[in-house]
């Protein structure tokens, strides 16, 4: 999805700032504080996401082993989000195989189910569920950064 097409969702869905910083204490309060950061980098631009997003976080440890340049953090959100707002219950019912639509149009998440405590996203694997649960935004945390395949 360009940056335009990015903006006119946007503005299309107004975004709410309360449930933003909601989510981002929620985030913090779990201690994924560089997945908060990066959110707040993007908070106050122009690219804002809309509100009915759930976002899977890679902890503190993975995210510093990535190298992710200024210009490159809304992708890397949007590679880390579905734009639905989904608890853990939510997902829990795709069974595996699914195909959903990741924040980027071009890419989508492929959902492994095997029962709690064994549920991935793609290459990551949920850890931590449910930890956004004070605003419209979801999130749960996973043990990696999400890979795609080329095709």
């Amino acid at each position: 999805m360009s940056r335009m097409e990015f903006e006119s969702q946007s503005s299309m869905h107004p975004f709410n700032h309360t449930d933003l910083q909601a989510a981002i204490g929620d985030m913090r309060s779990k201690s994924y504080y560089g997945f908060a950061m990066l959110l707040q980098m993007l908070n106050g631009t122009s690219v804002e996401p809309t509100r009915e997003l759930t976002f899977f976080m890679p902890d503190d440890r993975e995210l510093s082993s990535s190298a992710i340049s200024a210009d490159q953090i809304e992708e890397f959100l949007l590679k880390h989000a579905i734009p639905m707002p989904l608890y853990y219950n939510d997902l829990s019912h795709f069974p595996t195989g699914t195909l959903v639509p990741s924040g980027l149009s071009s890419k989508m998440m492929r959902i492994h189910n095997r029962g709690r405590g064994d549920f991935f996203v793609n290459n990551a694997q949920i850890v931590s569920s449910n930890v956004c649960l004070s605003s419209e935004i979801k999130c749960h945390g996973i043990d990696a950064i999400i890979e795609y395949d080329s095709t």
